[in-house]
């Protein structure tokens, strides 16, 4: 079913091994037996999810079911067609995207993270700034593009009002240009943040289409937990067309590859099939490799290695491009809330460079030595490369640079950059990325899960659930109804 092959991405890990400061061959060696263990272990976890067998209290909660589901749907998929949940999902998309211009998002943490990181991953930079024909022109596949928006992630007033002043701009729901649609995506539906701006979204958009209650539901479509959950009783009460369920034993930080990222993903005109299958091509590395060509067992011996040894409990994702910065924190987010338990736990940090090496960079080359930094770097531009260019004009001395592209230009600084942590003996890795499109994010997405539950089970803690999270939500609805009732 591949549309052509996956180049994998690959993990480099040499500039950690240089000198004393960084990890040995013997030290790879050492760890990897338990490294396997744990994979071996996260593997044993899918099958018993998969089993319905009672789930031992330690293992609770177990989200296992991330691992194979770009596999399931892909089947799926190829055996029924539109009738499959991936066809629904597609069919879902291109009906809102002939429907409307503006779609809005609304989802907190994974619900939305994910999407994001797609959004600017692989969409054009400025997409909501240009016109519907020129989205469409920019788009792969020559599909509608609507403009896209995210909301519902926090309880900013202003940023909030600011929103329903954009979609006032657009008048009545009496044409695509014109329209509105929203995308609520909570499993339980209890999350205040989402729900309250749900509410205050669909009282603007109520307005928005006249009071007409059926175009409305034309005009919402949720994806929440296929059980007590408040948003599907108001999803089925407004009697919406479209509901898609947010999978069983699937953390939300963990649902990128469900309907939670996928229909939005479609909806931005992004090719989903190709996304699963560059997941799909990373699960097979994880469950056949050995270590030294395993991205996930490389990267978490690597972390783990130099966290015990040297004390570099900051992890640093230094994305060298604009494009990946929202899938730095869509990972801080996987990460913390993973592993950060019970005292423990590396703090995760995005960079986007050379942007933040006028910030960051001189901590990161002369402070602490606390720190692991992963470069993400990509092999080649989507675009043509642009060329400085040579002018009469020459007081700035760039003639001499006339003929170099801004390629070649963020190369030097990267290779400048890695010099200068090499010549203070800092460590450093390189995650490196064929091209910046939906197979290569799909392998990074599922590398970076997958490492991060396989970490879990060689350090002991479970990598599934939330409860810091559980007891701020507890406070926070207690400090709003507890004491009126």
């Amino acid at each position: 079913m591949a549309q052509q092959p996956i180049e994998l991405i690959s993990y480099d890990p040499t500039a950690c091994m240089m000198y004393p400061q960084g990890i040995s061959a013997n030290d790879l060696a050492m760890l990897a037996p338990h490294v396997k263990g744990a994979r071996k272990e996260a593997l044993e976890d899918l099958q018993l999810w998969h089993s319905g067998d009672p789930v031992p209290k330690h293992k609770q909660p177990l989200d296992a079911g991330f691992m194979d589901l770009p596999e399931r749907l892909l089947a799926a998929y190829q055996e029924q067609g539109e009738k499959s949940e991936l066809g629904q999902v597609l069919a879902c998309a291109k009906r809102v995207q002939g429907l409307v211009d503006r779609v809005v998002v609304l989802g907190i943490g994974g619900s939305y993270m994910g999407a994001k990181a797609l959004f600017e991953g692989c969409c054009h930079p400025y997409h909501n700034d240009l016109s519907r024909a020129a989205r469409t022109q920019w788009a792969p596949a020559q599909v509608d593009k609507p403009r896209i928006y995210f909301e519902g992630n926090n309880l900013d007033n202003d940023a909030v009002q600011g929103l329903l002043d954009l979609l006032d701009q657009s008048g009545k729901c009496d044409s695509t240009e014109d329209s509105c649609a929203i995308v609520v995506i909570s499993k339980s539906g209890t999350t205040l943040e989402t729900a309250i701006a749900f509410r205050t979204l669909l009282a603007a958009l109520r307005k928005h289409c006249g009071g007409d209650e059926a175009k409305v539901a034309q005009r919402v479509v949720a994806v929440t937990g296929q059980t007590n959950s408040r948003l599907r009783e108001l999803a089925q009460a407004m009697k919406l067309p479209d509901v898609f369920d947010v999978p069983e034993g699937v953390g939300g930080r963990f649902s990128i590859f469900s309907p939670v990222g996928l229909l939005p993903a479609a909806i931005m005109g992004l090719d989903v099939v190709r996304l699963l299958e560059g997941a799909a091509a990373m699960n097979r590395v994880f469950r056949e490799a050995d270590i030294s060509a395993n991205p996930v067992l490389s990267y978490v011996s690597v972390c783990q290695l130099l966290e015990q040894l040297q004390g570099c409990h900051l992890r640093v994702l230094s994305f060298w491009g604009k494009g990946m910065e929202s899938s730095g924190l869509w990972y801080d987010q996987l990460l913390s809330e993973s592993l950060g338990k019970g005292g423990r736990g590396a703090t995760p940090l995005t960079v986007v460079n050379t942007r933040d090496l006028h910030s960051r960079g001189q901590q990161h080359q002369e402070g602490r030595r606390d720190k692991l930094i992963t470069n993400v770097t990509v092999s080649q531009c989507q675009r043509t490369p642009l060329r400085v260019g040579h002018s009469e004009l020459d007081q700035d001395r760039l003639n001499s640079l006339s003929q170099k592209s801004y390629s070649q230009i963020m190369t030097a600084a990267i290779d400048g950059t890695n010099q200068g942590y090499a010549d203070d003996r800092r460590p450093t890795a390189t995650l490196h990325l064929p091209l910046l499109d939906e197979a290569s994010l799909g392998q990074f997405y599922q590398m970076l899960m997958l490492a991060t539950v396989v970490e879990g089970r060689l350090i002991g803690i479970n990598p599934y659930g939330q409860p810091g999270v559980e007891v701020y939500k507890g406070h926070m609805n207690s400090n709003l109804r507890g004491k009126s009732g």
